[in-house]
């Protein structure tokens, strides 16, 4: 997601935030004080760790939820989770020093919404959850190891590419979501069918260059030695990413199993 305040903060006018630039406008500065302490690598390390832990013990409460009927009895507890979710994360995005008391709340939040969501997958097509959790990390390795060696630059023609892309897929799931309140739907979205598959495979390549977005900003701030806050402003981002990386790996991981 575009983050203006990052933007001015570390120097340029580029956009760098992965999965929040569709949604971001404006954002106020970090106003915490933050005395001799500085953005880093470590830090951003820490907090995506934090949240981790948090998602996988959000994810056990959440597994343990969803009970094996036919088709599986979802908790009662999974809308309001989702809807929670999305208001911490777009708190998170809108005042980034909150981030640092917002990230870990939405890492246990969103644990427990995937952690419904892949027990119902699991259900369905055993051993799908080891392999999307596994598919996600190696595509999160891959990516890095791309940034690393930039082996893949990230100029601005593809910022802008990848930006427009990820909200225009925002704008088609919400009209994909309005169309199912009706009864209707896109069957691209689901199907298990060459189209259907093809477009899953063109959104997991999506939401992986948005690490590549990701990475970018984390690069940036360390450089340009912006305050100790914005590590966990970083990381969720990053985090906001991975779980959508996931969710469309196993949606991906279905269709080729279907």
């Amino acid at each position: 997601m575009s983050n203006p305040v990052l933007e001015r903060r570390f120097g340029g006018n580029r956009a760098a935030t992965a999965g929040l630039d569709a949604m971001a406008g404006q954002l106020p500065p970090v106003t915490t004080p933050v005395i001799g302490d500085t953005m880093s690598v470590g830090g951003v390390s820490r907090a995506t760790g934090i949240m981790l832990a948090l998602v996988l013990a959000g994810g056990f409460v959440g597994w343990n939820q969803v009970t094996a009927t036919d088709p599986p009895s979802l908790p009662g507890l999974l809308l309001p989770a989702v809807l929670v979710g999305l208001g911490l994360a777009i708190a998170g995005i809108l005042k980034p020093a909150w981030a640092r008391f917002v990230g870990p709340l939405y890492a246990a939040v969103e644990g427990f919404v995937l952690g419904a969501i892949s027990r119902v997958y699991e259900f369905a097509f055993a051993g799908i959850v080891l392999q999307a959790v596994m598919a996600t990390l190696a595509t999160m390795f891959v990516m890095l190891v791309l940034y690393a060696t930039r082996t893949i630059r990230v100029t601005e023609r593809m910022r802008s590419v990848v930006i427009g892309a990820t909200a225009g897929l925002a704008l088609f799931y919400l009209v994909a979501i309005v169309m199912s309140l009706f009864g209707a739907t896109m069957p691209v979205v689901w199907d298990s069918g060459p189209i259907g598959i093809l477009f899953s495979v063109a959104v997991v390549g999506l939401a992986a260059f948005n690490l590549l977005l990701d990475f970018e900003l984390i690069e940036r701030g360390v450089a340009s030695r912006a305050p100790a806050g914005y590590d966990w402003f970083a990381a969720l981002g990053l985090m906001i990413t991975l779980v959508w990386l996931y969710l469309e790996m196993l949606r991906l991981l279905s269709k080729l199993r279907d």
